[in-house]
């Protein structure tokens, strides 16, 4: 049995002030406001957010039953 993809909720907290933002709203999704996005980035610059390891063959394990249900593997679209 195939794992059914379930409609993604659009709605959640902007992740730098906790405001309910919408995450498909451009320019600024996920985030409330451009104020929050540059913030944001301004950690990542700084590395106060960090990846904390490199990505390895395994992490994709559980999604390769998901590239076979319509999405592209190469560039994860759906077609």
């Amino acid at each position: 049995m195939k794992p059914t993809m379930q409609p993604k909720n659009d709605k959640l907290r902007c992740p730098v002030c906790g405001k309910p933002a919408d995450f498909n709203t451009p320019p600024v999704g996920p985030f409330c406001s451009s104020r929050c996005k540059t913030i944001d980035l301004g950690k990542w610059l700084g590395e106060e957010h960090r990846i904390s390891e490199p990505l390895r063959p395994d992490h994709f394990e559980e999604f390769e039953e998901i590239a076979g249900a319509g999405v592209d593997a190469a560039d994860g679209c759906q077609r």
